[in-house]
């Protein structure tokens, strides 16, 4: 009986480890013949211009961090180029201060594509045109104590983009 038990317990350890499932963010589906991948600045018509950085580096680092790709700031000489356009970026109080009336808490939303393309034959190897991402801060009521929590805010949300954007693209989803 104890024999049994064992050879069904490794059975179902083997069917398990051949099913074709991996660990969710160690993947990388892009083709072999890809070894760097050029991330220039992204489009951006809005006035919020230092996402047109912000999001290149932040992808740059997220590319470097998961995969063994040569991250390159421009298209020159790279086998694959990312290209974004932040279509707009939108904010709205979300809370209000029931004192003074004023806001006390800003949503902030980006909307944006990406494209990865293969340099050679111009293969597109992943895009995404509605790409949508939100954060939330707060503002301090008090205008002596005022801090300006937007560019912190850009930061998490430009970490929350790469994440996305680095993960759809090497495990091709």
């Amino acid at each position: 009986m104890k024999r049994r038990t064992m050879l069904s317990t490794s059975l179902a350890a083997l069917g398990t480890s051949a099913c074709g499932y991996h660990v969710a963010g160690k993947a990388d589906l892009m083709p072999k013949e890809i070894h760097s991948i050029g991330i220039p600045a992204f489009a951006n018509p809005t006035t919020r211009y230092k996402l047109t950085e912000k999001l290149p580096i932040a992808i740059s680092r997220e590319f470097m961090a998961r995969a063994k790709y040569q991250i390159l700031p421009d298209a020159n000489g790279a086998d694959a180029v990312l290209q974004g356009s932040i279509a707009n970026v939108l904010a709205f109080p979300t809370v209000f201060d029931p004192t003074s009336g004023r806001a006390a808490g800003v949503q902030m939303q980006v909307l944006l594509g990406v494209t990865l393309t293969q340099t050679a034959g111009n293969k597109v190897l992943y895009t995404n045109p509605g790409l949508n991402f939100r954060q939330t801060y707060e503002i301090s009521t008090d205008p002596l104590a005022y801090f300006d929590e937007s560019a912190p805010a850009f930061d998490r949300l430009s970490r929350d983009v790469a994440s996305a954007v680095v993960t759809a693209i090497l495990e091709n989803f």
